[in-house]
């Protein structure tokens, strides 16, 4: 089926899975709820997991980039790891404490990740495997995620600090 399908229709369906896999969720749901006793309820229950699910595939959606970019990122037990043609490092989740797109990068916008020692590690947003970082962004405490797609999305001019460790202060 790949071979009928052209490169850039079949991408753009995969990047939309979740949206799609929710569109027929409740779909499903929708075709349940017209029948009667529990199978109704049930049917509710799948339009409105749907539902949910569309808008978390939106997001997810929106943050993913093509993977044709250099190096590769890898999350394994929360240690974020980039391995890129020049650069790379690995952090931990925990030590993150700034998180910036610099949109000038080249030879595409990076996310800047600054850790607690001031090791920083910088991940082209089209990297393979950067569309996982978009569970290590939101788990962020405080972060506004549809600020960072916006960011994401419209590209801006210079540096943009996204999220930031909020620090105790002690008088």
């Amino acid at each position: 089926m790949a071979r009928f399908m052209r490169p850039e229709v079949r991408a753009a369906l995969w990047r939309w899975r979740e949206v799609i896999f929710a569109a027929g969720l409740a779909a499903v749901g929708l075709w349940a709820a017209q029948s009667l006793g529990v199978v109704r309820w049930i049917g509710w229950t799948m339009v409105a997991l749907g539902a949910a699910l569309a808008v978390a595939g939106v997001q997810r959606a929106r943050f993913r980039q093509d993977g044709q970019g250099p190096g590769i990122v890898a999350l394994d037990e929360r240690r974020l790891v980039y391995m890129g043609p020049l650069t790379g490092g690995a952090m931990d989740v925990s030590d993150l404490t700034q998180l910036e797109l610099e949109p000038q990068a080249l030879p595409a916008p990076h996310w800047i990740l600054t850790g607690v020692g001031g090791q920083v590690l910088e991940i082209p947003v089209n990297a393979e495997g950067a569309d996982e970082l978009f569970d290590v962004f939101a788990a962020l405490p405080g972060i506004r995620t549809h600020a960072m797609l916006d960011v994401l999305q419209r590209t801006p001019d210079a540096r943009v600090t996204v999220w930031q460790k909020v620090r105790p202060l002690l008088h």
